[in-house]
C-alpha cells in the first residue's frame, strides 16, 4: 500500500515470512509470565524502554507472553518482600545511580537468592548482588559501594579507589582519572563451563557499558569459596563483567547493558535464557 501510494514499482516480491512468524508468536503465546522490574524510576516505565523491549524479545523467542510488573524499590520493606515477589516468575534489577532506593533492591536480591527465583542484575543490579552477598553470606562488615558514601570494605568502587591490597588510597587533582566512566563497547572473556558460556556459546563477547563503578576483584577468592563466581572478565582479567551463583537455578549479574543489543528478530541470548528460566520456574511451581 505504501508503494502504491507513492507510485513506486516494486522490483521484487517482499518476503514477510519472518514478520508473519513474529506476529503468530505474539498472537499465540504458549505460556504467560509475570516479570518484575525493580527500580526507582518505575513510575515512568519509559525510563526502562530498552529493557522492557528486550524482555518482549526474549519472551517471543520462548513462545511466551510476559507481563511486566513495575516495582518501586523505595517502597520495598523487609515485612513486604515476600508479598511483592512470591507471585513473580523472575525479577530484573536494572542499572541506575545513587543511594536512593538501594535498601529495597538489596532486600529484593536477598529474597530472590534465598528463594531460588530467577534473577538478572544489570549494571548497578550486579553491583548490588555483590554487596548483598558480601554482607549476608561472606559476613563482611562494612561491605558496600563507595558510590553510596564512605565504607570500611569497598567491594564496589572506582578503579582509582583501591591499590593492590584492596584498600582505599588518596587521590589529588593530578591523579589518573581513567576508569571513572566506562562508556561504549568493551570485550569480555567468558569462562568455559559457566552458565554465561552456555548462554553465549563463545569465549569472547562484546557488550555495551555505561558506568563509573566496578567490582573489586581483590575479594574474588572469598566469593568463590561461598559459591559466587566471576564467569566473565575483561581480557586482562582485572574487571569482573559477569557473576553467577552455580547452585542457584538462574542467578546472573552483568556489568554491561545487554538490552541495548537486543532486537525482535535477534533477541539477546541473556534475555532468551532468563525467560527460559522463568518458564521452568512456572512449571516447577
Amino acid at each position: 500500500q505504501v508503494l502504491k501510494h507513492f507510485s513506486i514499482k516494486s522490483t521484487k516480491k517482499i518476503n514477510l515470512k519472518n514478520w508473519k512468524k513474529l506476529v503468530y508468536r505474539i498472537n499465540n503465546p504458549k505460556i504467560f509470565l509475570k516479570i518484575g522490574i525493580v527500580g526507582k524510576y518505575t513510575d515512568f516505565p519509559d525510563a526502562y524502554k530498552s529493557l522492557a523491549e528486550a524482555v518482549v524479545h526474549g519472551s517471543l523467542a520462548n513462545n511466551a507472553e510476559a507481563e511486566i510488573v513495575w516495582i518501586n524499590s523505595e517502597k520495598i520493606k523487609s515485612n513486604s518482600v515476600k508479598e511483592k515477589f512470591n507471585k513473580l516468575n523472575g525479577v530484573i534489577v536494572p542499572g541506575g545511580f545513587g543511594e536512593r532506593g538501594i535498601k529495597g533492591k538489596l532486600l529484593t536480591i536477598s529474597y530472590l537468592r534465598k528463594n531460588r527465583v530467577p534473577f538478572l542484575g544489570i549494571c548497578l543490579g550486579l553491583q548490588l548482588a555483590i554487596i548483598e552477598f558480601a554482607q549476608n553470606v561472606l559476613n563482611i562488615k562494612g561491605a558496600n559501594s563507595s558510590e553510596f558514601g564512605p565504607c570500611d570494605e569497598i567491594v564496589i568502587g572506582l578503579l582509582t579507589e583501591w591499590n593492590k591490597s584492596g584498600k582505599k588510597i588518596r587521590r589529588h587533582v593530578g591523579s589518573d582519572k581513567g576508569g571513572t566512566m566506562r562508556l561504549g563497547s568493551y570485550p569480555c572473556d567468558v569462562v568455559r563451563g559457566s552458565k554465561a558460556f552456555n548462554i553465549y556459546k563463545k569465549r569472547r563477547i562484546e557488550e555495551r557499558h555505561r558506568h563509573r563503578y566496578e567490582v573489586n576483584s581483590i575479594y574474588e577468592s572469598l566469593f568463590n569459596e561461598k559459591g559466587l563466581y566471576f564467569s566473565g572478565k575483561s581480557p586482562d582479567g582485572k574487571l569482573p563483567e559477569i557473576i553467577e551463583i552455580k547452585t542457584h537455578p538462574w542467578f546472573l549479574g552483568v556489568q554491561f547493558h545487554p538490552e541495548l543489543k537486543s532486537r525482535p528478530f535477534d533477541p539477546h541470548p541473556i534475555f532468551k535464557s532468563f525467560i527460559e528460566a522463568t518458564i521452568k520456574n512456572v512449571k516447577k511451581s
